[in-house]
């Protein structure tokens, strides 16, 4: 059943593979419409198992697993790329997964990416394929210092790559080939690192998200800031270059294409997520209608919402160490959309939740919660 175009209405069943919160957005989302929900996890207590209809609990390249959760779904789709290939052949044979397999495909290797991008006409940073200590000499040799070397496979929030600044980095890089065939790509230098969010059902209708900012600290995104504080120019080719790569990978569903913008404002496309996005949270509170949502209605053949931006907004992330300080903090403001994803313990640098915060001025916003965090930060090491 290799189909893209089916409606699936509201009473119907939508199982998501995964049990995060991106899972846990979508359902909630979904739930408002209308929807059941099923989700696979491996774990019972998940950030979507907590909300959802249907919890199968088993590990994604479990085909059993695999097998229940289509047999209960009428439309099943995902919140993270590291699905098993095997499982998802199987699924797009005899379910309804109207993204398909060929992005998703794209987007688990680097390597697989990156040239598919450069087919499709976007620009990458310069890049080598990484499978032994003397190519990553050569590639050293051939794109310069700094440069970034990062698993083809795998990795997130910073984990699996490695900057190399001087050759003497390279010795301490060279571990990440133990887990396969890497990338090597040239260091940008950025002014700012960006994302576009676009949407696309099956008859082709494509919706563009505003073009957001992103603020990262020790490789984990920090701060999304809505609408970029970039010039018009930057815009129309960011958006572009989305709309491209939305139209030449015949995307059904939603497409995360983070950026790097250069001070003569050129992009540089850095990574895609053909999911839902940590980038597009603010949209639950700032948009007509949310990037899950959109997702939601891609997925399920309807027709997509609007994505005017109500009012500008400033999402930042809670981590685990940002618990306490946020919870402390919190009665004392009405401006604060929290969002908490249920999960049981609040590690150093776990995804915890989220605030949004609507505003009439993104930089007071801005310099207000880093002195929050900045206080509590110091109160904590006293």
């Amino acid at each position: 059943m290799n189909l893209s175009y089916k409606v699936i209405l509201p009473g119907q069943t939508i199982g998501i593979i995964g049990g995060g919160q991106l899972g846990r957005m979508m359902a909630l989302a979904a739930k408002a419409m209308g929807y059941s929900i099923a989700v696979l996890d491996p774990v019972d207590d998940s950030p979507c198992g907590q909300v959802a209809d249907i919890k199968i609990i088993g590990d994604y390249g479990d085909i059993q697993a695999i097998k229940k959760l289509a047999e209960v779904s009428d439309v099943i789709t995902y919140e993270f790329e590291n699905i098993d290939a095997p499982a998802l052949e199987w699924l797009c044979q005899h379910a309804f997964v109207p993204q398909g397999k060929s992005l998703l495909e794209i987007s688990q290797d680097r390597v697989n990416e990156k040239t598919a991008i450069e087919a499709a006409g976007v620009k990458v940073a310069p890049f080598a394929v990484i499978e032994t200590y003397k190519d990553l000499l050569a590639g050293v040799d051939s794109l310069g210092l700094p440069a970034v070397l990062k698993t083809a496979r795998g990795g997130y929030d910073g984990k699996g790559q490695a900057v190399i600044r001087n050759m003497q980095d390279i010795e301490s890089a060279v571990i990440l080939l133990e887990h396969g065939r890497c990338v090597l790509e040239k260091w940008i230098p950025f002014k700012k690192e960006i994302s576009v969010i676009i949407t696309r059902n099956g008859l082709g209708d494509t919706a563009v998200f505003p073009v957001a900012e992103n603020i990262h600290r020790d490789n984990i995104l920090h701060q999304t800031i809505v609408p970029a504080r970039i010039s018009a120019e930057a815009e129309e080719l960011a958006i572009k270059a989305a709309v491209r790569l939305a139209n030449e990978f015949q995307l059904i569903g939603t497409l995360a294409v983070e950026m790097f913008l250069t001070e003569d404002d050129m992009i540089y496309i850095n990574e895609l997520a053909p999911r839902p996005h940590n980038t597009g949270h603010c949209t639950i509170e700032a948009c007509v209608t949310s990037q899950f949502e959109q997702h939601i209605r891609a997925v399920c053949s309807l027709p997509l919402g609007s994505t005017e931006l109500l009012k500008p907004a400033l999402m930042v992330n809670i981590l685990g160490e940002h618990v306490k300080t946020v919870l402390d903090y919190l009665p004392r403001t009405a401006e604060w959309k929290v969002h908490f994803y249920g999960k049981d313990e609040a590690k150093v640098k776990r995804k915890m939740g989220h605030i949004t915060i609507l505003c009439d001025s993104i930089e007071e916003a801005i310099i207000d919660v880093n002195e929050i965090w900045e206080e509590k930060h110091l109160e904590a090491k006293r």
